[in-house]
């Protein structure tokens, strides 16, 4: 690095340190108050069952925490303006790119329907100059105090990477296809994916079916299970197109399914043998396992194709 780019390098920290601290919302209040139709749409696109968020007693899931606090189209009043001078200062710098990298959260006290919340948010900190696969730039995180009455209910914090895209090399080769995660708790089902097999956790306990696959049960919390091999049947529940950002080893637009299998249990992929957009809520499909191979070696990935006539 030259000097006189590390000297602006320094300068521009120095100017990004300077946000350190200021306000990003100041006595902000929430939409609308906790309430029981939310949490019904959070616990059905979730698929969670727990009986903790229903009937007389409930509380709201405790990751709907940044829910209550969302300005919608016409944002909030609250909201000042250093965030916004922050993030203009790194798009003049070149960091024009962003993405969100890690979410923190942290509940004090249960949320309940008819909790009015507010909150106020900070830009708790900014990186040094950091360098990664995508590019170089600085971390930004903030954090947001909720409160009912004034008593903390809840804190979040969100961090994203504010980046010069970093230049590439122009690659004749096919793009990797990204690998699943995969760890103890999900080795089971890429292994049936790999046999061709679509499993589908069951919880001994109680007899919940279960997907993803978790290590205990949400309805009962029993931790022992076994599996059941799907139909590969199921539905659309809810889709959405690709269109951007591009992501090199696939080609937009594209669907992605979230699919209700026949057993119940829902999942996301993508949704093909149909134009992107002749996919709809309701149409049937049917697993159909892709095998992909590169310097990685063979990956084989579950994706649902529409049950010909259909489309």
């Amino acid at each position: 690095m030259s000097e006189e780019l590390s000297e602006a390098v320094d300068e521009l920290g120095a100017r990004l340190k300077a946000y350190e601290g200021r306000a990003a919302a100041v006595a902000g209040v929430g939409k609308d108050p906790v309430n029981a139709p939310m949490i019904r749409h959070w616990c059905e696109a979730m698929g969670d069952t727990s009986p903790a968020y229903r009937g007389p007693g409930a509380i709201a899931p405790p990751t709907m925490l940044q829910v209550w606090t969302m300005g919608g189209l016409s944002g909030h009043e609250g909201r000042t303006d250093a965030y916004d001078e922050l993030l203009g200062l790194l798009d003049e710098s070149g960091c024009t790119s962003v993405v969100a990298t890690d979410c923190e959260q942290e509940y004090p006290r249960p949320l309940r329907p008819g909790d009015e919340v507010t909150f106020d948010a900070v830009i708790e900190s900014v990186s040094d100059r950091k360098t990664t696969k995508l590019g170089t730039g600085y971390f930004v995180t903030t954090r947001m105090d909720v409160r009912v009455a004034g008593e903390l209910a809840g804190t979040h914090r969100f961090r994203i990477l504010k980046y010069a895209p970093a230049r590439r090399e122009s690659q004749a080769k096919r793009p990797r296809r990204p690998r699943p995660v995969v760890n103890r708790d999900t080795s089971g089902f890429w292994e049936g994916v790999a046999e061709h097999r679509l499993l589908i956790q069951r919880c001994t306990g109680c007899g919940t079916l279960r997907h993803p696959w978790l290590p205990g049960c949400n309805a009962c919390g029993c931790l022992d299970w076994d599996t059941v091999e799907a139909s590969g049947e199921g539905t659309v529940y809810s889709y959405v197109v690709m269109h951007h950002p591009p992501f090199p080893a696939f080609e937009p637009p594209y669907a992605v399914g979230l699919i209700e299998l026949a057993e119940g249990v829902r999942m996301v992929s993508n949704v093909v043998g149909v134009p992107y957009d002749k996919v709809r809520i309701g149409l049937p499909v049917r697993v159909e396992f892709r095998g992909y191979e590169d310097e990685e070696g063979a990956l084989v990935l579950p994706v649902f194709r529409v049950v010909e006539g259909e489309g």
